[in-house]
């Protein structure tokens, strides 16, 4: 075992040398927090204010915007200051604190999206029995579950991570992940290191499977159906499509970063493939949803029209 003492700061070197090129990183990242809040708040008042929209699909969709505003609270606040500062610090609790947003807001994206695809599923697979089945209390419930089983699977990861004596205090990235700090460890990780995994699978693979199926069985009825039938069920899939490749591709980002030698990769290269995952998926999500969803794009429409006159 090294040296162990009490760490109360961290120093995070992901940002490297930035020069007078910070003030430009800090507009363009409060410009992207601008638009990320913008449009999230837009898509979740225009669903909450608008009767007709209080429907299963767009209740999911609502749930996935603030999931974005969870996901981005915890890193733009710090990114923008990071930029005004030459050494860029964060205290325990603040890491901590990161951590724990960034790894339920990644499992929540998941889960909300495999609660939408089900929503799908029984929307086109059983049109007959769909108000049957996504009634009020099982929306609640499908609601509760995907926010409540990344939460309990993620906490006791967590606190494995909470017992760990640290040796070490610099984390080469521009924001606190777990891996990053068990690695600070003076004691043996086995533990963490299996158990993460187990996480990994629970918050990432298995979410898949009811995805993938009601992709499936989707897919199996637009083959039967007639061309017109075939293109609204295609019609009211390419948006959740295009989050779940959206998220996918970002996720995948995240974790070849980790797997893989980027050192020979421009240093803002780097930085930009380890924060994909966190602002890519809130900003596109609601221009997708607000774009392709004719229900959504009608109020938001209207709003701009209110607001023009």
């Amino acid at each position: 075992m090294g040296n162990t003492t009490y760490i109360t700061t961290f120093f995070l070197t992901g940002f490297g040398e930035m020069g007078n090129e910070r003030y430009f990183y800090f507009v363009c990242t409060f410009l992207g927090y601008l638009m990320i809040l913008f449009s999230n708040l837009l898509l979740i008042s225009v669903i909450v204010k608008e009767q007709r929209l209080h429907e299963p699909m767009y209740v999911f969709i609502c749930n996935l915007a603030c999931n974005g505003l969870y996901g981005t609270i915890a890193f733009f606040p710090k990114m923008m200051a990071d930029f005004l500062y030459d050494v860029q610090t964060i205290s325990r609790v603040g890491c901590l604190l990161q951590i724990y947003f960034f790894h339920t807001y990644g499992a929540f994206e998941l889960t909300i999206l495999a609660v939408m695809a089900y929503d799908r599923y029984a929307s086109i697979c059983n049109p007959l029995r769909y108000s049957s089945i996504m009634t009020q209390a099982n929306i609640c419930k499908l609601l509760a579950l995907a926010w409540a089983y990344p939460i309990v699977i993620f906490t006791v990861h967590f606190c494995l991570t909470l017992r760990l004596p640290l040796c070490g205090s610099v984390i080469k990235k521009v924001y606190c992940d777990n891996w990053s700090v068990v690695q600070l460890s003076c004691t043996d990780i086995t533990v963490n290191s299996i158990f993460g995994l187990f996480v990994t699978t629970a918050h990432v693979i298995l979410p898949l499977f009811p995805i993938a199926f009601s992709y499936f069985k989707i897919w199996k009825v637009c083959i039967r159906a007639s061309r017109e039938a075939r293109a609204k069920a295609i019609q009211t899939l390419v948006p959740h499509m295009v989050t779940l490749a959206n998220y996918i591709i970002t996720l995948l980002f995240e974790i070849f970063q980790h797997r893989f030698d980027m050192s020979k990769l421009p240093h803002i290269v780097r930085v930009l493939i380890s924060v994909q995952f966190i602002i890519i998926p809130p900003l596109l999500n609601p221009l997708v949803y607000g774009l392709r969803i004719q229900g959504i794009k009608k109020k938001i429409a209207k709003v701009f029209q209110a607001r023009i006159r």
